[in-house]
């Protein structure tokens, strides 16, 4: 069995694709999947079983990277064609059957979104592939039994970065003798590139002890770290996906975006808003006592069996 799995160019919609791909893997386990996606998301799926390749859909003008992609896919005639990005492309390749997802936006959380396609319910919970070598790359670079709280405070737009001296007074508070995660050590992530860094460097500053791991990691790498974490913190990021994915408990810091439609999901998995309207407040109007709260109520939370 063939299928052509199309879907996001940034890594938080990829992550919360992969259930939709681990649901196919195991309903069809001897299927051959190409996967499709954007040169930032290309890393989601470098370890997917499964996988026969990937087509990296590099943007163009004029929207010619589907033409670029139509002209590699329809030469093949697949069993199933499903296309998160609502493009016309599912209709103008051979195909058996095709499942195509409405574009536009819409209330409810993206994950329904995705399950609406294939007709899932409860919609797949994402899933982070990862290696052994991914493995012992994160045993390498956290040495020891830990605990480690890993800190994510970047993201794609200043707006959703919560200020970084918060980023330390929450640490701190979580690793006090009274508090709890006691003498954990902290695990600062972000992506490549200068914007990323720059982000990432006051907490680096302020938490000499820490860990940068800031663009050093592939992107099964950062999944095998995160799940050797006893938590994350982080912005509304694709890092944040990916850690409720791997299996970390993850708390997500929003504001000016819909935690209504992009919370985190995962086995352990909580959001703390800022105060105001949802999805217009801003990161300075969320304190660190009510990310304090949270982040404790998520770490006295079962784990959540998974579907």
């Amino acid at each position: 069995m063939r299928i052509l799995f199309v879907t996001a160019t940034r890594i938080g919609d990829a992550v919360l694709s992969t259930g939709l791909l681990d649901h196919l893997l195991r309903t069809y386990p001897q299927a051959r999947i190409t996967v499709a996606c954007g040169p930032a998301a290309e890393g989601i799926f470098a370890r997917m079983p499964g996988r026969d390749a990937t087509i990296v859909l590099e943007k163009r003008r004029f929207s010619l990277h589907w033409l670029a992609l139509w002209s590699q896919v329809a030469r093949h005639r697949w069993d199933l064609v499903v296309d998160l990005r609502g493009s016309a492309l599912a209709w103008l390749v051979p195909a058996r059957a095709r499942a195509v997802m409405r574009g536009g936006r819409r209330p409810g959380h993206r994950l329904l979104h995705l399950g609406q396609v294939l007709r899932l319910t409860p919609a797949p919970r994402p899933v982070a592939w990862f290696d052994a070598a991914d493995v012992a790359r994160a045993e390498a670079v956290l040495p020891g039994e830990g605990p480690f709280i890993a800190l994510g405070p970047s993201a794609n737009w200043p707006g959703k970065v919560w200020p970084p001296e918060r980023f330390v007074e929450l640490f701190k508070a979580l690793t006090a003798p009274d508090g709890p995660l006691p003498g954990a050590r902290p695990v600062v992530l972000a992506g490549p590139g200068a914007m990323e860094a720059g982000l990432a460097a006051p907490v680096l500053r302020a938490l000499p002890e820490a860990v940068d791991l800031v663009g050093r990691l592939s992107l099964p790498e950062a999944a095998a770290v995160l799940a050797r974490c006893a938590l994350f913190v982080g912005n509304d990021s694709g890092l944040m996906h990916l850690s409720a994915a791997a299996g970390a408990p993850t708390l997500g810091l929003f504001g000016p975006t819909q935690a209504s439609e992009y919370a985190p999901a995962g086995r352990r998995a909580r959001v703390v808003m800022a105060q105001g309207e949802p999805g217009r407040a801003p990161m300075t109007a969320l304190s660190v006592g009510a990310a304090l709260e949270e982040a404790v109520a998520l770490l006295r939370r079962p784990e959540v069996a998974a579907a």
